[in-house]
């Protein structure tokens, strides 16, 4: 993997404004979309979004305290600011984690705070895994095992347990043939080149997760009126979890045992739909330098009452 220089490209407006913005070339013809909040000398940390496509945001920024941390958010390969814009070429697990490396050695850190939550929460493992003498701790939230597992309960018994009128909608995509396996049918669709294929299915998985992961949804029925509007994420989604992450079958339960020494606080909502609690109190029985804190409130969403400030508190203990 070659790598390549760095352009920086704006200056702070207030202390939860980007310190610098940073394009890093990272080879494959990929350049990823960095920047850095807190003070120089502060805390290194890293904060991985979710998806895999979302992108980082601004609500991210909040959870570090800028006068303690110096804290990294960048956009993965293919998603958010980062070019080209939702490319599958040289986008696998390793291939983040390798940048992940190349970005922490930018920034002359020995070792970080790894934070993430979702997908984030997988990519942060996978990290830690790979690479735990770089790591300082853990922050997780709504803990996912990239596993095809967790993804039929969340679009199968999940969905038609809490919302089987949504299910039933979810379905009405697909042939009958391609319901006796919905997930991979959503997956292929997702991938089909034709837009008048691939439009649809990428609405109705994208906005059946949105409601998933949602405690109060506005909605609970899918819309299928005919929309340009194609998410970012369920591409994403469907090129990496049709090939189970780009890991090994339980890669991270298996090798959770690298996690030893490493302290880690693991918020989970109790109400998520999505990563529900048995996942991330799984994980800590192997991981048992983790802590489990629950926010009965809450649901997967950063947004949902509690997890927000939980996950900004956990944050913040390692300042200690």
């Amino acid at each position: 993997m070659t790598t390549g220089g760095c352009e920086p490209s704006s200056t702070p407006v207030d202390d939860l404004s980007p310190t610098a913005l940073t394009t890093l070339r990272v080879g494959d013809g990929h350049e990823l979309y960095v920047e850095t909040i807190g003070a120089a000398d502060g805390i290194p940390a890293v904060y991985l979004h979710g998806g895999p496509g979302s992108g980082c945001q601004p609500a991210h920024r909040q959870l570090f305290d800028p006068s303690r941390f110096r804290a990294v958010l960048f956009d993965q390969r293919g998603a958010g600011r980062s070019t080209p814009a939702r490319s599958r070429e040289a986008n696998t697990t390793a291939h983040l984690i390798a940048d992940m490396e190349q970005i922490r050695e930018h920034f002359g850190f020995e070792r970080w705070l790894v934070v993430g939550g979702s997908w984030g929460a997988t990519l942060a493992l996978a990290y830690a895994e790979a690479h735990p003498e770089r790591v300082l701790g853990i922050v997780l939230r709504a803990t996912f095992l990239g596993t095809r597992t967790e993804l039929d309960w969340a679009f199968g018994t999940g969905l038609s347990t809490f919302y089987p009128a949504l299910y039933e909608d979810f379905l009405s995509l697909l042939t009958p043939e391609e319901r006796h396996a919905p997930v991979d049918s959503y997956f292929r669709r997702i991938l089909d080149p034709d837009v008048a294929v691939h439009g649809p299915a990428a609405r109705a998985y994208g906005d059946t997760e949105r409601i998933l992961s949602e405690v109060r949804p506005a909605t609970t029925r899918l819309d299928f009126s005919p929309s340009s509007r194609i998410p970012a994420t369920a591409l994403m989604e469907a090129h990496y979890f049709s090939h189970d992450s780009f890991m090994a079958p339980d890669q991270l339960m298996a090798d959770a045992h690298r996690l030893a020494g490493i302290r880690g606080i693991i918020v989970q909502g109790r109400y998520d739909l999505l990563c529900p609690p048995r996942t991330a109190h799984a994980l800590a029985a192997i991981w048992t330098d983790a802590e489990v804190r629950v926010v009965d409130t809450a649901g997967h969403s950063l947004s949902d009452p509690g997890i927000t400030e939980a996950v900004t508190a956990a944050i913040r203990s390692f300042a200690g």
